[in-house]
């Protein structure tokens, strides 16, 4: 702490006279990044201006370690320190003493997350939907954008007060149809035959690309010009008729069972919907061919079935005409956002509360490692990667995956996935099991594993009972199945091995109304008695009031984490109230970009420890 004060002090007085001067206040922030800059370089130098270290050496003593200096010129230290770290938080002096953070006397919880999350200017409103054409006001659900100015969607009651999903694109004219065919053909033209790129790669000049309308339309108007280019665009280089529905974050699924038959998909907010999207026979099956070759797959009716990855993450399970199905072609897509899941989504859908997230927040800073058990489409692998959020900036991480969900936004991170060799080439497969051992190499401080199936939760738990903290997600109902599940063919972990095992998050998928929503079930801890394994709720959501309640008194895991930095019982309580604050202010302010999320928590983290080091 000495050396530490003496250095600071040190860059305190160099700056003191600046500072004296002219105070440090944050810019304005307006606008977007790009147009900007960095919204948050002004947050680099919160705590400490850039200082000219080697000129300081030269003419100074040059040793940033010097020996302990009598009683008094320390006290005179300290005291310079106290006022340094002051000045470089920029807290006032009057807030009152009930509300600041124990072991400091210094500055207010509220005042720590207004110096990380400055108010950012609103983002520029989209144009408005048109007005409504022949639906009753009172059976909307909602609307909204998917590719303005262009698409849009109507999420409404049908007669049957069933919710449906309405795509509303832009009409075209018959001589409008004509151009559209002319252009298309010609593009494909130029871009299959005379470009060597893939088509992944093809990119379509907007500019060239209305200079081909104009020849088939010279008195086109601008506005009907866009909408030809945004056709063009969908049916060239998107995925036609399924276009909109891929810019839709809200969709997880689009399925198609047949011919004639409705498109119906999976929305995050209102569950299943039909929409009005529908494949007659034979362009359904042109268009599974085209799903297939945007994944680099082939299909044919010899080999009817493909299971493929489409550009940009999205997952696609095909069958190709009658053989198989009995309706036809048919396909099912499985979307995931193109940002991650993060902790202010989970909270914003009412998953978690900022309360319960603030806990898990300090559990996993503090190295605890967690199970994330549920039941299929309960939003596991989303959670997993939205508390990777907590994971220390430049911790050392390595994920293992069957199919590439998770998404960090930290840069020490190493991702890896298995690989299958084939009916041939067995020797060439790369399971979980060979991947979790080569990551035991690697020395990773965080481990997480899409999910636990087999012979690899051993090497699991053998990595937790060796150090490292490692996240995974398991298919069980509850923690009395998940336990079982663990202990029992074909996983058999020892239950001894269970004293490594910190948490054990507990989500589920529930109705009500017809409609679907996750909730956070339980949050637990667990205990292991010689070979009895017992766990202690530490959270439970209350299904008639929808809320969160906590359920504990004393907690095993959260004690080490206050005995380990040497907090009281207040020090911990403020540090959880902190976290949730800032939490709740990202909420409230919509912060919802994964960049500045991850900022916001590695600064919180930065601060908080700045704070604990102040002394009393």
């Amino acid at each position: 702490m000495e050396k530490l004060s003496r250095f600071l002090q040190r860059l305190g007085d160099n700056d003191k006279s600046e500072e004296e001067k002219s105070p440090r206040t944050p810019p304005e922030i307006s606008g977007s990044a790009k147009e900007q800059g960095n919204p948050f370089s002004f947050l680099k130098n919160t705590l400490f201006k850039k200082d000219d270290r080697q000129q300081k050496a030269g003419t100074g003593s040059g040793d940033l370690h010097p020996s302990r200096k009598p009683a008094a010129e320390e006290k005179t230290e300290n005291a310079s320190f106290t006022e340094f770290t002051k000045k470089l938080l920029r807290i006032g002096e009057d807030a009152p003493p009930d509300t600041r953070v124990p072991g400091t006397g210094t500055f207010s919880e509220d005042e720590l997350i207004d110096r990380i999350i400055p108010d950012f200017a609103q983002q520029p409103d989209l144009p408005p939907l048109p007005p409504l054409e022949e639906i009753d006001e009172s059976r909307i659900l909602d609307r909204y954008w998917l590719v303005p100015p262009f698409s849009y969607v109507n999420i409404t009651l049908d007669w049957e007060m069933n919710p449906r999903y309405d795509i509303v694109e832009p009409k075209v004219t018959e001589k409008e149809l004509i151009v559209l065919e002319e252009t298309y053909e010609r593009l494909r033209t130029v871009l299959i035959y005379d470009s060597p790129a893939k088509q992944k790669e093809a990119r379509l000049d907007e500019k060239e690309v209305e200079e081909i309308i104009r020849e088939f339309d010279p008195g086109i108007t601008e506005s009907r010009l866009g909408i030809l280019v945004y056709y063009l665009k969908r049916n060239f280089t998107g995925y036609g008729k399924l276009d909109p529905f891929m810019y839709d974050e809200a969709i997880e699924d689009i399925t198609c069972n047949g011919a004639g038959i409705p498109i119906f998909i999976y929305h995050r907010r209102f569950a299943n919907l039909e929409s009005n999207t529908t494949f007659d026979n034979e362009e359904l099956n042109k268009y599974v061919l085209k799903i297939a070759q945007k994944a680099d797959k082939q299909m044919s009716l010899t080999s009817p079935l493909v299971d493929a990855a489409l550009p940009g993450g999205a997952r696609a399970q095909i069958t190709y005409t009658d053989i198989i199905s009995s309706k036809g072609s048919s396909f099912t897509i499985r979307k995931f956002k193109a940002d991650p899941m993060t902790p202010v989504d989970l909270i914003a859908n009412k998953t978690y509360d900022a309360d319960l997230m603030a806990y898990i927040w300090l559990l996993v800073e503090n190295n605890k490692s967690m199970i994330v058990v549920g039941g299929t489409a309960s939003g596991k692998t989303s959670t997993m990667n939205a508390i990777s959020f907590f994971i220390p900036q430049t911790s050392k991480i390595v994920s293992i995956e069957d199919t590439r969900e998770i998404q960090l936004p930290h840069r020490n991170w190493l991702p890896m996935r298995t690989r299958e060799g084939g009916k041939n080439l067995e020797a060439g497969d790369v399971d979980m099991f060979m991947l979790l051992k080569t990551a035991l190499r690697q020395r990773p401080e965080y481990i997480i594993v899409g999910e636990v199936r087999g012979a690899e939760a051993q090497t699991l738990f053998q990595a937790m009972n060796t150090g490292h903290t490692t996240f995974s997600t398991l298919h069980a109902g509850g923690v009395t199945e998940a336990i079982n599940r663990l202990t029992h063919d074909p996983i058999n972990v020892p239950p001894v091995m269970f004293g490594a095992l910190d948490l054990m998050l507990i989500q589920g998928l529930q109705h009500k109304d017809g409609v679907g929503f996750r909730r956070c079930l339980s949050l637990n801890e667990m205990i292991v008695d010689g070979g009895d394994i017992r766990w202690t709720p530490l959270f439970e959501w209350d299904a008639r009031t929808d809320r969160f309640e906590r359920r504990f008194d004393t907690s095993k895991v959260l004690s080490g984490i206050a005995y380990s930095h040497g907090w009281s019982k207040e020090d911990l309580a403020s540090q959880i109230r902190i976290r949730k604050k800032l939490l709740e202010r990202m909420v409230e302010k919509k912060i919802l970009r994964v960049g500045e999320i991850s900022h916001f928590i590695n600064e919180l983290r930065k601060k908080s420890e700045t704070c604990r080091s102040m002394p009393h």
